[in-house]
């Protein structure tokens, strides 16, 4: 049976096309900076970001760890909203790798905006930690997919700079959010201090993410990497098809958009489904309606050959990527349709 991975776009896997020139990188040891193929990636991505250097790094959870140790001293704390990536999936590494502590800001859909965060900055007092850092994510995870307007992110920058904060862009699905808007990645680069692009989600390359920054944050940044078991060798077969990805396979982040509205249509219009999310990008969140209930619903759909995730008590994921074609679409709506008899006689 052919399985539908909606489970996670962090599921893909390298194309012919992209294992042609994962095999054919010239490679050196990365340490020593002289592995010409990493060196080619962490040149690009920080040219496409407007960036003066870049690192790369295994995962994009290390890319943010590495930037919260960074921009930030013991006893200072990062702004964020309670969604972020940070917080919710990174082991309280916001803690455990820099001394620091999270404020944390409630929104609808994981997005933050200048209000909030202004209001979220500490006064200067010795008892309270220092509000040093503002970190936004774009795509938001949890929030559906939710995006931020380039507007949006310039009122925090300037909130950022009359409190004396840095700004750190989670980007783990930028280039979703920019194909969406039309904005360039530049564009953001000339608003935040830093940024984490993951090249193993939507862009599918099997490893891998770049953190941006000045040379200066990026010098330090290597540094960090090392302590955190970060530095690779001849990690230029990885970094090929980071380079391979961002050639070509950002544009195509357009047709996973479409898939996923498809799905959430046809989500729309089954009686067990409710509180459907807006769907920006690739990310289609939805809420059950009892008696239907997640493990029931997803092993019906594993059986059927769909993977899928929970999400909450009563909430469902699905993440649609480049290893999910349109005819694999149409059949998972098909056997959603078909859990709408099925799976109501057997609730519990």
């Amino acid at each position: 049976m052919q399985i539908i991975n909606l489970l996670s776009d962090t599921g893909t896997k390298p194309t012919p096309e992209m294992l042609k020139a994962m095999m054919a990188a010239e490679v050196g040891d990365d340490v020593f900076r002289e592995d010409p193929t990493v060196n080619a990636l962490e040149e690009k991505c920080a040219a496409l970001v407007g960036h003066e250097a870049a690192l790369f790094c295994p995962s994009g959870t290390m890319t943010n760890q590495i930037a919260l140790k960074v921009h930030t001293r013991p006893l200072d704390e990062v702004i964020c909203d309670e969604m972020s990536h940070i917080y919710q999936y990174e082991v309280g590494g916001y803690a455990y790798n820099s001394g620091i502590g999270v404020n944390l800001i409630r929104t609808e859909n994981g997005i933050l905006n200048a209000d909030l965060v202004q209001a979220a900055v500490k006064p200067r007092f010795d008892w309270l930690p220092k509000s040093s850092l503002v970190v936004v994510e774009n795509t938001c995870n949890k929030g559906g997919g939710s995006t931020y307007t380039l507007d949006t992110i310039k009122g925090i920058r300037e909130v950022c700079k009359s409190n004396g904060l840095a700004l750190h862009l989670d980007g783990a699905r930028l280039f979703n959010a920019l194909v969406e808007s039309g904005d360039h990645p530049a564009d953001f680069g000339a608003q935040v201090d830093s940024i984490s692009i993951c090249l193993s989600k939507g862009l599918g390359a099997p490893v891998g993410s770049v953190l941006t920054g000045n040379r200066n944050f990026i010098a330090e940044a290597r540094r960090v990497r090392k302590v955190m078991g970060g530095g690779m060798r001849q990690a230029g077969y990885l970094a090929a098809a980071g380079i391979y990805a961002l050639d070509h396979h950002v544009e195509r982040l357009k047709v996973d958009h479409a898939h996923a509205r498809k799905l959430a249509t046809a989500l729309g219009q089954l009686a067990y489904t409710a509180n459907i999310r807006p769907v920006q990008t690739n990310i289609v969140i939805f809420d059950l309606v009892k008696p239907a209930v997640p493990p029931h619903f997803l092993e019906y759909l594993k059986s059927n050959g769909v993977s899928a995730s929970a999400f909450g008590p009563q909430t469902i994921r699905f993440v649609t990527h480049l290893d999910v074609s349109a005819e694999m679409i149409n059949r998972a709506i098909e056997i959603l349709k078909t859990y709408s008899a099925a799976g109501n006689k057997s609730q519990p």
